[in-house]
């Protein structure tokens, strides 16, 4: 199972917030194996690129700005997508929720790509109760229309409902249908918590809102309820696996695309300043935010739990990136890894994380936007930058939040994502009469190892990129996981042993393939719904 979602860093009481907490999501980090070192795009559709296909999106002209609904684009179709290696393996293959790999022509879509099912929608985001995009397009004007599916019918039932609930609903119920003697994949990946449309920009059910009034930033207050709101589906579909008497057998991959568009203490939205639809998520203390190339853009909150990593659970630094999963779930699914292609850009991590071994790969190149001219890599601790977002203005320490709430360890391990897990383990030979934790302190010992400590710039939002205009930022994340201290003109050979890798990447470089609007993709057309407009 495949949980994707967009929050930031410091959205999750795991990774040390005490301001929104989120019990069900910590028991089966806390219980499984928290990455700390895994990477993402920096934005959304490039992520599910790398994540569908193992490779990096430059290798597909796909490492640009997110695909819209009316830009004839999409994966291309030469790409075969990780559901359709599982499905090779026997596995049922069900998509819920946000897709945004292309539906201009009817190839592009799920059902098409793999999945044997599909309920959700095509485009970037909706509203949580009206399923509505808006999208306004220079030349063109705004496009509105209704985008929500099951496959190829048009859900209008579901109007008037809350995201987030319509989505578990429809997990749990296909957990529960699903044939005992096949394997499922699934691929969950809620709105939640991106924003929807102008004026409507947050939505949560007001009883939610209500549980968070120690936070006095009312959009704040409502991206908390809307986080806690995707604490509780997780519980839920977690006690549906239970149910089932599945979650024994079960491998559940939690992850951020990116990190979050952001806000400082006034309450100022940042994101919008390069097209990204803002919310208020905080990626802090690391700098930077979505579409950034900074540790706050592309460090993934995520962990992954499985019965094997319940025994020893573990905050791991192994380096991972997201191309890393096709061929990692493919291989603990039963696939031979050794058949995957060979130009894969993700590597098998399954036996380094079953056995706590060094991670496989040392590298991994963040991104390389030829339009925008900047570019990222990594080698084991060091970290390159070439090039910024957005003329500097987005370098800062955005979403810096106060701790209102003490940590209650209890309500994880009596959450009922907890107490499924607890069930299970004294199932489990290896922990026979055992608990999901030996006791609070261990929880706690875990939180502690999996938090972020450094002294970002006192400047906060307003401070600037360390590195001097025009030249490479080189940083040692062990020492300096904020990205303080610009040390390229100290290791001036690390520095250029990083700038020859991105020269090589570079050229494997297929230029970006964003094309112009297309007015024929007025949902207009189809009776007010985002539609394929193409039929060929």
């Amino acid at each position: 199972m495949l949980l994707s979602y967009y929050f930031g860093w410091n959205d999750l009481s795991f990774h040390g917030s005490d301001e929104i907490p989120t019990p069900n999501i910590d028991a089966l980090a806390f219980n499984g194996v928290v990455l700390n070192n895994l990477y993402t795009q920096p934005v959304c559709t490039p992520s599910r690129v790398a994540l569908m296909t193992g490779k990096y999106p430059i290798k597909l002209g796909m490492q640009g700005p997110p695909t819209y609904g009316a830009e004839p684009n999409g994966l291309p179709l030469s790409e075969k997508l990780l559901p359709e290696y599982l499905r090779e393996l026997g596995y049922t293959t069900r998509a819920i929720g946000k897709w945004h790999l292309g539906f201009y022509k009817p190839a592009y879509t799920p059902t098409r790509r793999g999945f044997d099912s599909h309920f959700g929608y095509y485009t970037g985001y909706v509203s949580y109760y009206d399923y509505i995009l808006q999208d306004v397009y220079q030349n063109f004007g705004e496009f509105q229309g209704f985008d929500m599916r099951r496959n190829d019918t048009i859900a209008w039932d579901v109007a008037g409902k809350y995201a987030t609930d319509v989505f578990t609903d429809e997990a749990v119920r296909l957990i529960k249908e699903q044939p005992a003697d096949r394997p499922l994949f699934m691929y969950l990946a809620h709105v939640a918590v991106h924003t929807g449309n102008r004026g409507k920009n947050l939505e949560a059910p007001q009883s939610e809102i209500n549980k968070f009034n120690h936070i006095l930033d009312p959009n704040r207050r409502t991206y908390a309820a809307m986080v806690s709101k995707l604490d509780e589906s997780v519980g839920r579909v977690v006690e549906a696996l239970a149910e089932k008497k599945i979650l024994q057998n079960t491998i559940i991959v939690f992850m951020s695309d990116n990190g979050s568009p952001s806000f400082d203490s006034s309450g100022r939205n940042y994101g919008s300043n390069v097209g990204v639809t803002a919310n208020w998520g905080s990626n802090f203390p690391y700098r930077g935010i979505k579409n950034t190339l900074w540790e706050g853009g592309v460090k993934s909150a995520s962990f992954i739990w499985a019965p094997q990593f319940q025994e020893n659970p573990r905050v791991s630094k192994q380096l991972m990136h997201i191309t890393d999963w096709l061929p990692t779930l493919y291989s603990a699914a039963g696939g031979n890894s050794g058949f995957l292609p060979k130009n894969l850009d993700g590597y098998n991590q399954w036996t380094s994380l079953t056995l706590n071994l060094p991670s496989l790969r040392n590298f991994v190149l963040l991104n390389i936007d030829e339009k925008q001219r900047y570019a990222g890599i990594l080698k084991d601790n060091w970290k390159l930058i070439v090039g910024s977002t957005a003329n500097g203005s987005l370098d800062g320490f955005f979403g810096a939040t106060r701790p209102r709430t003490s940590y209650n360890a209890s309500a994880v391990l009596y959450s009922p994502a907890g107490r499924a897990l607890a069930r299970l383990s004294n199932s489990l030979p290896f922990a026979a009469g055992g608990s999901p934790l030996s006791g609070v302190r261990d929880l706690l010992a875990m939180r502690y190892e999996s938090t972020i400590r450094c002294n970002p710039s006192a400047e906060g939002p307003r401070a600037r990129s360390p590195c001097p205009s025009g030249e490479a930022c080189l940083f040692d994340l062990a020492s300096d996981p904020c990205e303080t201290n610009n040390v390229a003109k100290k290791y001036v050979t690390v520095s250029g042993q990083l700038y020859e890798a991105l020269k090589y990447y570079r050229r494997l470089l297929v230029p970006q393939t964003n094309r112009p609007f297309d007015p024929a993709a007025n949902p207009a057309r189809f009776n007010n719904t985002w539609s394929s407009w193409m039929l060929y």
